[in-house]
């Protein structure tokens, strides 16, 4: 008679359920592999472009085109290079940008497919406890590990001597506090991890967040302006080296390479504290020190050396107003009628937003040539001091302005 008992009803198991059911170990590993493969990839190819590109291929072979493209990767890792016996330790930050959204991408599609694994919503808001985020994150850093020690491995050599700790390093951050929070977007996680974050908070770092892409927009804006205004000089630069159409497509896909440091700079520049190009010098509002320079187009938006227009001074005013402008158009979003939150989402926000200038100060600069270039970028403390203080004043009169302005409308 137990037969005939009609059975209990189960919820079926759907293709979707199953799609994001992958198995957590594989997926996670193959997508910090596949994360750091990709540009990996992508260089190598373009070492081999530029080796025909600049000689058709009559001088070297694939292989050393191989290693200056593995070498470019390492390097966007903070490897640092040795080249003719000469250090260079700066950061191609634009392949470091490409590294990141890579990381972001494909950390956000692992999190969707391991979605499915460990407890629901409702089980986490009860308190139980969740590993499939901090699982993913340490499995998909393990693979974007193991690609960097066999890139180092294969083309790092005594001549070229690139740091294994310090692209390992740069490595398991880039996996860590990108792609984590990437998986965690992903899988749904951070909606629900997000939910118990005070709303004011919230708002303040999407403040911080509007208040750094505005100010590098208008840094590079002004980076802009001052090539253009000089362009003949850079075009000479380029035509004294007596470069074949090849080499100088190389030569300007290097520069493109350099055009975030060189943003990096312009910001700095406008902080107040200015940058160095080379020992012994300074580039800065009230005061341009410069040497021998060598030749490379970028460093045609210099200003001559000497004494500096009156006006050039007050271009120190102009974070303060890029952090209210962007303090008050992200609180637009976020409306608020309190005075004090409108003040901390404001003055939070623009702290940690010069506190991340300075870091990407920190890391624009670096040795690039020998002699005198050993010293060339931002002093970061220097620029953290200006950045805080400008953004944290301009960001507070940004949101207390708006503050005022939606009180008004309210009433």
């Amino acid at each position: 008679m137990t037969s005939l008992l009609s059975a209990p009803d189960r919820p079926a198991v759907t293709a979707s359920d199953l799609r994001h059911r992958r198995p957590l170990t594989l997926v996670a590993a193959l997508g910090g592999v596949a994360a750091a493969g990709t540009l990996l990839t992508v260089c190598l190819a373009l070492g081999v472009t530029g080796w025909f590109l600049a000689d058709a291929g009559t001088h070297g072979q694939p292989r050393d085109a191989l290693r200056v493209g593995a070498l470019a990767w390492l390097m966007a890792h903070g490897s640092g290079v040795v080249v003719a016996g000469v250090t260079v330790t700066a950061v191609p930050l634009l392949l470091t940008l490409a590294a990141g959204w890579l990381v972001w991408r494909l950390g956000h599609t692992v999190g969707d497919l391991v979605s499915g694994h460990g407890p629901d919503s409702d089980q986490i808001s009860d308190g139980e406890r969740d590993w499939t985020v901090p699982s993913a994150t340490l499995l998909f850093a393990v693979g974007y590990a193991a690609v960097t020690s066999l890139t180092l491995a294969l083309a790092g050599t005594p001549a070229t001597a690139p740091s294994g700790p310090r692209a390992l390093g740069w490595s398991l951050l880039l996996a860590l506090l990108v792609g984590g929070p990437a998986i965690a977007v992903g899988s749904g996680r951070a909606a629900i991890w997000a939910a118990v974050v005070p709303a004011h908070l919230r708002a303040a770092a999407a403040t911080c967040g509007a208040i750094v892409r505005t100010f590098l927009l208008v840094s590079l804006v002004a980076l802009l302006a001052a090539l253009a205004l000089d362009l003949g000089t850079a075009a000479n630069v380029v035509s004294g080296l007596h470069l074949s159409a090849g080499e100088t497509s190389v030569y300007a896909l290097v520069s493109a390479l350099l055009l975030p440091n060189a943003t990096v700079f312009a910001g700095s520049y406008l902080l107040g504290p200015g940058f160095a190009v080379g020992t012994q010098t300074l580039v800065s509002p009230t005061i341009v020190l410069t040497g021998p320079l060598p030749a490379f187009p970028l460093l045609a938006a210099l200003p001559d050396s000497g004494p500096t227009p009156a006006w050039t001074v007050w271009l120190v005013a102009l974070p303060a107003l890029v952090a209210a402008y962007a303090a008050a158009r992200a609180q637009r979003r976020r409306p608020t009628l309190r005075w004090d939150r409108g003040a901390l989402r404001g003055c939070v926000g623009g702290v940690s937003a010069g506190v991340v200038i300075a870091l990407l100060a920190g890391v624009a600069g670096g040795a690039v040539g020998p002699g005198r270039m050993q010293v060339v970028g931002p002093v970061a403390t220097e620029v953290m001091v200006h950045a805080v203080t400008s953004f944290g004043i301009g960001g507070l009169v940004g949101g207390l302005l708006m503050t005022w302005w939606q009180r008004r409308s309210r009433a």
